[in-house]
C-alpha cells in the first residue's frame, strides 16, 4: 500500500516515519502528479490558512477533490481536519468539504495553551496519549459520520466514509495506533474499491 502525506507544511516528516512504522510504503506529496498510484493521503497538521494559499499556488485543490471524489481514503489531523471539514464555523466557504462535520478552529488556545491528554478511543484497547497544538475541534457531526472521541466534552476525532479526521497530532508520539487504525481503513478501501 502507497499512502501520500501532503507535503506543503507540517509534520510531513512524522507522519512518513509513522506510515513506515506501520509497514505501509510512505511519499512525499508536493504535485497534483505525485497523487497518481497512491492508495491513500493524510494531510498534516499546519497552518490551514497557509496551507489552502499553497494547495492553491501549487494547482492542488482540484486534485485534491478529485482524490477524495475517487473513494480513496484521507486522514487529516488539525490543520488537516479543518482542510477536509464540510463547514469552517466562522469562515465563508469551506476548503475540501467531504467530512460531515462542522469545524472550529483554535478551539483549545493559543500555541502556549498546547498540552497532552489522554484519551479513550473508539477501537483502541487503552488511552491514547495525544498532543493538542492549537486544536481546532468537531461542533457538530452529521449523519454520515462517527464519533471516536470526545475530549472535555468536545469531539476531536471523528470518521466520516472514507475520511478520518482527528484534532490532535498522533504522529508526534511513538504510539502508531491511528495511523493503523487508519491502514486498517485502506485495507478496506482497496479491497473493495467504489464502482466508477
Amino acid at each position: 500500500m502507497r499512502i501520500g502525506v501532503l507535503a506543503l507544511q507540517g509534520a510531513v516528516r512524522e507522519h512518513l516515519r509513522s506510515i513506515e512504522k506501520c509497514g505501509a510504503e510512505a511519499r512525499a506529496v508536493k504535485w497534483p502528479k505525485e497523487l497518481e498510484g497512491l492508495d491513500a493521503l493524510i494531510l498534516p497538521g499546519g497552518e490551514s490558512t497557509t496551507m489552502r494559499r499553497l494547495i492553491d499556488r501549487y494547482g492542488l485543490m482540484e486534485p485534491l477533490r478529485g482524490f477524495a471524489a475517487s473513494g480513496k481514503p484521507m486522514f487529516g489531523t488539525c490543520a488537516g481536519l479543518i482542510l477536509l471539514a464540510g463547514e469552517v464555523a466562522g469562515a465563508s466557504e469551506p476548503h475540501l468539504s467531504v467530512m460531515d462535520v462542522v469545524v472550529e478552529r483554535n478551539s483549545f488556545g493559543r500555541q502556549i495553551d498546547s498540552f497532552e491528554a489522554d484519551l479513550a478511543i473508539v477501537g483502541l484497547d487503552s488511552p491514547f496519549n495525544a498532543v493538542f497544538i492549537r486544536a481546532p475541534h468537531i461542533v457538530s457531526a452529521g449523519p454520515t459520520a462517527e464519533v471516536l472521541c470526545e475530549h472535555n466534552g468536545k469531539i476531536v476525532m471523528a470518521r466520516s466514509g472514507q475520511f478520518l479526521g482527528c484534532s490532535f497530532h498522533p504522529e508526534l508520539t511513538e504510539d502508531h495506533r491511528i495511523t493503523e487504525y487508519f491502514i486498517g481503513m485502506v485495507r478496506e478501501a482497496v479491497k473493495a474499491p467504489l464502482p466508477n
